[in-house]
């Protein structure tokens, strides 16, 4: 398609909608994917999943069941009907509801490859070709251990936290490989290093440090997502 404009937008411009699990990944989505989407003319509204509303009241944030991200990606995707108009997710893998479709048969996978599994069965369960899901391996704070010495910027008396934190993650090919148990998630090591890390707070600064060219670079699962998300801008 050509870049005939039309209302100040060339017509293969695209909306791109993220649905995402928590406020920390919401800021990041604004922080570093939208200027970054924008210079391909993708153009993002980024939102937590709404978990329950009532008396007219929406509550978001978290993922405690999958027929909750089912309802609120199904009711926005009715809402924008356009052509021009995509979806995509970003949940982690790690605590995710086990009513997720494909969940029983990818339990027995990798790490990247059972997310990929998962992300095929939920497009498939939604059954809408609009939408490129993205599950994160293991969680968010595997990207903020694609540099963890970007923490002893922010927290400088955990230094040497940070240093052990980096030696860790090294012995692994990719930190999104890192263990995703209760006691060995790449949160739960974060926290056992780095007095008062915030998720919420932190998370998104130390992403920003390490910048997207090495999150990336470091992560392949994610760096495969952002891959995809660029090229819908050349697609439409």
């Amino acid at each position: 398609m050509g870049e005939e404009r039309r209302g100040g937008k060339t017509l293969n411009d695209i909306r791109l909608n993220f649905i995402v699990e928590g406020q920390t990944e919401e800021t990041f989505v604004r922080d570093q994917l939208v200027p970054h989407l924008a210079e391909r003319s993708i153009w993002v509204a980024v939102r937590c999943v709404q978990t329950s509303r009532k008396r007219n009241i929406k509550y978001s944030g978290g993922l405690a069941s999958y027929a909750q991200a089912r309802g609120d990606i199904s009711r926005w995707m009715r809402g924008e009907l356009g052509p021009d108009v995509r979806f995509t997710t970003m949940f982690d893998l790690f605590g995710l509801p086990n009513g997720f479709p494909g969940y029983d048969a990818a339990s027995g996978l990798d790490p990247i490859n059972r997310a990929t599994a998962l992300e095929k069965a939920m497009r498939e369960d939604i059954g809408d070709k609009r939408l490129v899901p993205y599950i994160q391996v293991h969680e968010f704070e595997a990207l903020v251990l694609a540099d963890p010495t970007a923490l002893s910027e922010e927290y400088p008396e955990s230094a040497a936290g940070a240093e052990r934190l980096k030696a860790m993650a090294d012995g692994y090919a990719s930190p999104e490989l890192i263990n995703g148990g209760s006691k060995t998630a790449p949160s739960k090591r974060i926290k056992q290093e780095i007095r008062g890390y915030r998720k919420s707070t932190s998370g998104p600064i130390i992403t920003d440090r390490i910048g997207l060219p090495r999150l990336r670079d470091q992560c392949s699962h994610f760096g495969a997502w952002v891959d995809n998300l660029e090229s819908l801008g050349s697609s439409a």
